[in-house]
């Protein structure tokens, strides 16, 4: 096709748009279009299925609403076009560069094509290395697409349809995937440091080795996602009990029953080993719960009552206990690198009988083995408290309070100690 027969087409197209006389609508399908300068067209409606637009100038055109069916558009300048409720079912984008482009209600699923051969293909979004930076992509349908190595920085998919999406690797610095639906979606390797995924559903999403650095995914749905190895550092991450499996639910219900009621209704919570990472749990009461071993990664736990609770070998680490009471709880050998307890109370329990009385013997919170590494500390509450071997390496704990803790074999080496109240030395302690 020569240049002056594509210009003739665009301009009757342009008669059929505006409603004059002599006006057709263009229809390019399975076109051979490849390196044409397409560049600040209005293209609205146009038929462009199966065309080959590879390496095409389209920059700033307006393609709203038109049908790019399985069209080929590797490594296609699309910088500022609009792309609004384009058909791009099966499209090929490998390589193109879509800055700024307009692409909100986009429709990027799979599709099959008829050739002139008679036959029937079933082709996927291919949109691998693509250029998305800075672009609108808000209530596009990107399902099952591959967006692998793809540029998605500063872009806004907010309510985007992207379950199945592959990810792998891609750039998503600063994105907005706010109730994006990504369930199932490949994110592995993928950078989504500062980026918003409010409310986004990402159920059994793949985030191996991905980066939420600084992320906020406040009320998202990350059921079924296993978030080790994941760069969660200043993330928002909370996540409500409802968000967890009925079971986690219902242990957690008949645990609170128990405590209002004194062990008469409910029953002690048995949450061993269980992934609660990044629940908010502030201010409720989980005294007495067997939690050993339990993955509370980066939860908020507030002012959480957990008083002769067992913790003992929880990963613990980056969790907020500021303010929260553990006396007599056990966390021998738990994790809570990185984790704030200031103003938390770990100190002993008096004990009574079962009338009432006091017994004369106090219980003491259990943190031997503790790994504190960078925690804070602020005024905490370790009166009595075992802190045999525990490692506080560059901890701060100033005001804290240590008077009969036990710090037997505890490494305190760049730790902050301003204003802490430590034990007094024993009788068996080495001059």
């Amino acid at each position: 096709m020569t240049p002056h027969e594509l210009l003739a087409i665009f301009d009757k197209h342009d008669r059929w748009l505006g409603q004059r006389s002599g006006g057709v609508r263009a229809s390019l399908a399975m076109a051979d279009l490849r390196g044409m300068h397409l560049a600040k067209t209005d293209l609205r409606r146009i038929k462009l299925s199966g065309a080959n637009l590879v390496s095409c100038d389209i920059r700033e055109s307006d393609l709203s609403d038109a049908d790019l069916f399985a069209a080929d558009l590797k490594c296609a300048d699309l910088t500022g076009a609009n792309l609004a409720r384009a058909d791009l079912r099966g499209a090929h984008l490998r390589g193109a560069r879509l800055r700024r482009a307009n692409l909100r209600g986009a429709d990027f699923r799979g599709g099959a094509l008829l050739d002139h051969k008679g036959g029937v293909g079933m082709r996927q979004s291919d949109m691998r290395g693509a250029d998305f930076d800075d672009a609108l992509l808000a209530r596009a349908n990107l399902s099952g697409a591959d967006m692998s190595d793809a540029r998605l920085n500063g872009a806004d998919c907010q309510g985007a349809l992207m379950s199945g999406v592959n990810l792998t690797n891609a750039q998503l610095r600063d994105a907005n995937l706010g109730s994006a639906d990504l369930k199932g979606a490949n994110l592995s390797g993928a950078n989504l440091s500062g980026a918003s995924l409010k409310d986004a559903n990402l159920a059994g999403a793949n985030l191996m080795g991905a980066s939420l650095r600084n992320a906020d995914l406040m009320g998202a749905n990350l059921d079924g996602v296993d978030m080790t190895g994941v760069d969660c550092a200043g993330a928002n991450m909370r996540r409500n009990a409802d968000q967890f499996s009925r079971s986690i639910q219902q242990g957690l219900e008949n645990h609170y029953a128990w405590v209002k009621t004194g062990g008469a209704k409910g029953e002690r919570a048995q949450l061993v080993g269980q992934d609660l990472s990044h629940i908010d749990l502030s201010q409720v009461n989980l005294s007495g719960a067997n939690l050993r071993g339990v993955d509370l990664t980066g939860a908020t736990l507030r002012e959480m009552l957990a008083v002769m609770a067992d913790l003992s070998d929880a990963k613990l680490a980056g969790v907020d206990l500021t303010g929260a009471t553990l006396d007599g709880s056990n966390l021998r050998g738990s994790d809570l690198t990185g984790a704030k307890l200031d103003g938390a109370k770990l100190g002993s329990v008096d004990l009574k009988t079962g009338t009432g009385k006091t017994t004369g013997r106090r219980w003491p919170a259990n943190l031997s083995g503790c790994k504190l590494v960078g925690a804070s500390l602020v005024g905490v509450n370790l009166r009595d408290a075992n802190l045999a071997g525990a490692d506080l390496t560059g901890a701060d704990m100033t005001n804290a309070v240590l008077i009969d803790a036990n710090i037997n074999g505890a490494n305190f080496e760049g730790t902050k100690l301003d204003g802490a109240i430590l034990p007094a030395p024993r009788d068996d302690d080495d001059d």
